[in-house]
């Protein structure tokens, strides 16, 4: 049976990979420090004889006993309220810890995917965003703990691949959504939903002409798993390309909850990125991936995740 170490296994995309690596046949081995997971994403896992669990954090030394085929690398908090609360340990798991994990690669001669973001990007200057763009990044700003430390993590992953001859892949991965987000992780959608649902009014930063694309967790995972199987060892975006602005998005969801609340303006937090499109020509022609699930369909599907875990 081929076994995949899956770090960040209790996140919010962590978990989702864990499921469907299970589903694909795979003996997973899941590892979470739990500083943004949560162990109820993969309680339904736990019993499985195909799947352990390490309560470990992937910045100090990494070990795993056996044979190790895979290696995701999705240990890192991702939304603004975690990186600016703990901006060291997101620096130290973009860094120590992704070195930690191609270490470990190396020794095991396994393939390693790491978890990129758009945010390697910064506040675009170019539109949509491709592969070959290198980016407008503030490297000293709020946002610049997370930017730099996967694009530094980009970096190392590439000298591994063309030093050391590793096999390794790269995903950036662009807005996403679906069950298992963290009511309280800041970011646009679990905001605006969990306000609509508690009666109150929706918080727009700036005047909601920046826009976001927002892609289903599940076309996300499916893109995920083509590009590990593929051979293809550059940057590959994934994500939707269907853009909407902030202001739209607040709109949606108050139709979709059908609640009374009003939109209420904050200001920009400073370097929040003005657009966020991914060009995905690249996951198109390599992986002959494209996103299947209307934006639409995968609000509703999270909206009732996010009823249940609000007792609405």
């Amino acid at each position: 049976m081929k076994r995949v170490l899956i770090t960040g296994a209790a996140g919010f995309l962590g978990s989702h990979l864990c499921d469907r690596f299970i589903k694909e046949g795979y003996h997973v081995i899941g590892m979470d420090n739990l500083i943004t997971g949560n162990m109820q994403n993969i309680e339904h896992l736990m019993p499985l004889s195909q799947f352990e669990f390490y309560h470990h954090d992937v910045s100090k030394f990494v070990h795993v006993s056996g044979h190790v085929d895979y290696i995701l690398h999705f240990a890192s908090p991702a939304s603004p309220i975690d990186y600016l609360k703990i901006p060291i340990q997101t620096l130290k798991v973009g860094s120590l810890g992704t070195h930690n994990l191609l270490g470990l690669a190396k020794e095991k001669n396994a393939r390693m995917l790491i978890a990129s973001t758009s945010e390697v990007y910064g506040d675009p200057l170019v539109h949509p965003q491709n592969e070959d763009y290198w980016g407008n990044v503030n490297p000293i700003g709020p946002r610049g703990v997370y930017d730099e430390a996967k694009r530094f993590q980009e970096a190392i992953t590439m000298a591994y691949h063309t030093y050391h001859g590793l096999e390794t892949r790269i995903v950036r991965i662009f807005n996403t959504y679906g069950p298992r987000m963290r009511l309280d992780d800041g970011r646009a959608l679990p905001a605006f939903m969990s306000q609509a649902l508690n009666g109150e009014d929706l918080t727009v930063f700036g005047d909601g002409s920046q826009t976001r694309s927002f892609c289903y967790v599940d076309d996300l995972v499916e893109g995920i798993y083509r590009l590990l199987l593929s051979d293809y060892a550059y940057p590959v975006n994934v994500g939707n390309p269907s853009e909407i602005t902030l202001l739209q998005f607040a709109e949606e969801i108050i139709k979709l909850t059908g609640t009374t609340s009003k939109i209420v303006y904050k200001p920009l937090p400073k370097d929040d990125p003005k657009q966020r499109q991914p060009d995905i020509t690249r996951a198109k022609e390599i992986l002959g991936w494209e996103p299947k699930v209307a934006r639409e369909e995968g609000l509703k599907i999270t909206l009732d995740y996010f009823k249940k875990m609000m007792g609405k």
